[in-house]
């Protein structure tokens, strides 16, 4: 596990804290059975540049947020790929969020994350993790929740790992995670924290456009290297 606490360290962009992130990670570059990760849709931009600098493969992982009615940058849960939902009772009790609530914000998260399947998975086919070293990567942690969620739904395809590798996450939510998980991989963790887009300079939306884009400049490399060393 690895954590750096530097307060007020900034990003320019979600691809500058890629690079930065990458490089801690070079213990799993050019390795077959690593798989990276990216959460849509912020998340693809960091694990493109984790993935280029590995050499490795990338894919996306699919999470959404539950927000509190009314909060909804406040999470009281979340849910991942694989049918998997994670709920946080203790938020669910201080708003007085409702079943009927979370059932309704659950079904509208839930039609979001099947648009978002089937516009990014394409002609892929469906995610093999099994046996390999899973780098999940987002563009940073704010309760952890989600994140919580994604490792719940990982562990059903059954990796020999999981590395979680994000540019920032409050030391709270980053302490609960790391018993979940095999590594924990993040630049800052800092005791005061507000929102994620407080340590970028650019933390614009992210279109669907570049995360597609993104996937696909990844895969020519990949395909490339596999070609060559069956030719070889």
């Amino acid at each position: 596990m690895f954590g750096l606490s530097a307060e007020g360290l900034t990003f320019s962009d979600r691809r500058d804290a890629g690079r930065k992130l990458a490089a801690l990670l070079t213990n799993y570059a050019d390795q077959d059975d690593v798989l990276v990760l990216g959460i849509p849709r912020g998340g693809v931009q960091v694990a493109f540049e984790i993935a280029v600098f590995l050499s490795a493969p990338l894919d996306v992982f699919l999470l959404r947020k539950l927000g509190v009615p009314g909060e909804e940058e406040l999470a009281f849960g979340a849910i991942a790929s694989g049918g998997v939902r994670v709920l946080d009772h203790e938020t669910i009790r201080s708003f007085g969020i409702s079943e009927q609530e979370i059932e309704r914000v659950t079904d509208m998260e839930l039609r979001e994350l099947h648009r978002r399947e089937a516009a990014y998975r394409e002609d892929r086919g469906p995610l093999e993790a099994e046996g390999k070293t899973v780098i999940l990567v987002d563009d940073g942690i704010a309760t952890g929740s989600s994140m919580r969620a994604g490792v719940q739904a990982l562990r059903q395809l059954q990796p020999r790992r999981i590395v979680v590798a994000v540019p920032v996450a409050p030391f709270r939510a980053s302490e609960q995670l790391k018993a979940d998980i095999d590594e924990f991989v993040c630049l800052e963790t800092p005791m005061f924290f507000q929102a994620i887009g407080q340590f970028y300079d650019d933390f614009s939306q992210v279109p669907d456009e570049e995360v597609l884009a993104l996937l696909a400049k990844a895969r020519q490399p990949v395909r490339e290297r596999a070609a060559g060393r069956a030719g070889g």
